[in-house]
């Protein structure tokens, strides 16, 4: 199956969007959580910015 989903993101559009991956530590805790999503290329730095904050 993931073959399929990899080839379905080539075709057309799919090389526009990233994989943004954002990782945050609980401050309770201190185990690492992980954050996935699909983001336009014109959008990662925005995406980024937001998530430093």
């Amino acid at each position: 199956m993931a073959k399929k989903s990899v080839a379905s993101l080539q075709k057309g559009g799919g090389k526009e969007y990233t994989k943004v991956i954002i990782t945050t530590k609980s401050p309770k805790t201190g185990a690492y959580t992980f954050k996935e999503s699909m983001v336009h290329n014109d959008n990662v730095k925005d995406v980024l910015a937001a998530a430093n904050k």
